[in-house]
């Protein structure tokens, strides 16, 4: 995603992948609105629709074979904090995160497998140089730029490097990074298998003396969450006996496993390295914080890292902006992922199966059956109330609203060129006269709303989220502030 966000600047970017092809192992299965909408800004969205109703039609015979009518939108495998499941019928979605969400708002099931596949197309479109097998073996980091040497003895070098190279980043651990944090204490496996004896076992999830456990929303997919620690070897192949023997421990079934399609370990650790750039290295995604995936939060933490440092280091890049505007991707990103370990941490604490987690699951329980705990949870997931360095505007800081325009588009309609966005809905000429200088770097968009709003203006970066906003008076002197600081003086 970021060489993607580069690549759509102009910027020329190699990406070092160690894999030779995207790996098969069942991981994350869906994204949140945040995601999506970051997909529709780059005209992305009718490919996520197509996996989402793909994934929904698998569901959805998965769970009348069960007796089961329909859970996509909140059932037994909904949204859930902990396994508690969040009932979409209790939330309200007439506030302010849901209200202009646009197109994107449906688009839920899609996995990790399908994503990747998908910025493989679309790097490809965009000239992004993708270099399979092969790994970076060390490199070196000047003031001037970085030279990266490769397993295989090449070197190749570029004037900044990204580590995103996951959990275990060999470019986070090369360049010294700190990387606090709390060790795991249980150990869960995710696997999809052919198995006899488990036809019986509940859909959705559920919490036993042994465990907790999730069945589906896909045939033969089960989570087994156990606390008795982590695993001894997470690198050992795991075998049908493992995942027979964490079933009878978890679920209190006996099966028989015929054939593994997919299986994983994981963990709650978490860590997360105290700032994502030291000098020309980045750090991104997984590289940057680990946490268990509980709640499903990794695949859309990633893609949020990946477009606020896209648009920014290709500015850095190209001089239209200075350096120190990549200091602003730490200082926005770093809380959202702390955010993230938190709720995980919690969430493990919430799944234990001992007296005094009980009691918490059952006060948790009782809050998320609320509209109001209901609402805050799924509004949280959905990325929606991440806030940036808020402003004199109430928008500032926050996602742009997704607004329907007088000609039937939206405003992430508009954004497929990755260069901000004004959006103008009172006609105003001074609102876009005071943009010229930044003609480069800025798309203006005046039209009507097809939906009454309170605002007038306001000025979008192209990570979706607002930068400057007005009412009625628009401040233009406010508006030349925030085009300098995000976008670097006007050109002349």
């Amino acid at each position: 995603m970021v060489a993607c966000e580069l690549g759509l600047a102009g910027v020329d970017v190699l990406v070092i992948e160690r894999l030779t092809g995207i790996d098969p192992t069942m991981k994350a299965g869906y994204v949140n609105l945040a995601t999506a909408r970051a997909f529709h800004r780059r005209s992305l969205l009718p490919q996520l629709q197509e996996r989402h109703d793909a994934a929904v039609e698998r569901m959805q015979k998965f769970l009348a074979s069960k007796g089961i009518e329909n859970a996509a939108g909140g059932g037994p495998v909904g949204a859930h904090f902990a396994g508690i499941v969040v009932d979409i019928g209790l939330v309200d979605f007439t506030g302010p995160a849901f209200t202009h969400a646009g197109p994107a708002s449906g688009v839920i099931l899609v996995s990790q497998q399908e994503i990747e596949a998908l910025l493989n197309e679309r790097a490809a479109e965009l000239g992004v140089t993708v270099l399979r097998g092969a790994e970076v073996a060390g490199f070196t980091a000047e003031e001037d730029g970085v030279t990266v040497e490769l397993g295989d003895g090449r070197t190749v070098r570029g004037d900044w490097l990204v580590g995103a190279d996951g959990g275990r980043s060999a470019v986070r651990k090369l360049a010294g990074f700190e990387f606090p944090g709390v060790d795991p204490a249980v150990t869960a496996r995710q696997f999809v298998a052919d198995m006899i004896g488990h036809e019986n076992l509940p859909v959705g999830w559920n919490r036993t003396d042994g465990g907790v456990y999730l069945h589906g929303p896909y045939p033969g997919r089960l989570v087994t969450v156990e606390f008795g620690g982590p695993p001894e070897d997470r690198e050992a192949p795991i075998t049908p006996a493992e995942l027979e023997a964490t079933v009878q421990r978890v679920a209190g079934v006996d099966v028989t496993v015929t054939a593994i399609h997919s299986a994983t370990r994981f963990t709650d650790h978490t860590r997360q390295a105290t700032t994502y750039r030291l000098g020309r290295v980045l750090l991104a995604g997984d590289a940057a914080h680990v946490h268990s995936p509980l709640g499903g939060q990794g695949q859309n933490l990633g893609i949020g890292d990946a477009v606020n440092l896209g648009w920014k280091l290709a500015a850095v890049v190209r001089g239209s902006a200075p350096e120190d505007l990549l200091d602003t991707y730490t200082a926005e990103r770093h809380p959202v992922g702390k955010w993230v370990l938190e709720w995980t941490r919690a969430q493990v604490a919430a799944m234990r199966t001992d007296a005094h987690s009980s009691a918490l699951r059952s006060v948790l329980s009782d809050l998320v059956s609320t509209p109001d705990g209901a609402t805050y949870v799924l509004t949280k997931l959905s990325g929606m109330l991440h806030r940036y360095e808020p402003g004199e505007h109430d928008l500032v800081g926050a996602p742009a609203p997704d607004v329907e325009l007088a000609d039937g588009t939206h405003v992430g309609d508009h954004c497929a060129d990755g260069r901000a966005l004004l959006v103008d809905l009172a006609d105003n000429p001074a609102v876009r006269d005071a943009v010229d200088g930044w003609a480069g770097q800025v798309r203006i968009v005046s039209s009507k709303p097809a939906q009454q709003v309170t605002w007038s203006a306001l000025l979008m970066r192209p990570d979706g989220y607002v930068a400057w906003a007005a009412d009625e008076n628009p401040d233009i002197s406010a508006l030349s502030v925030a085009l300098r600081r995000w976008f670097g003086e006007p050109a002349h």
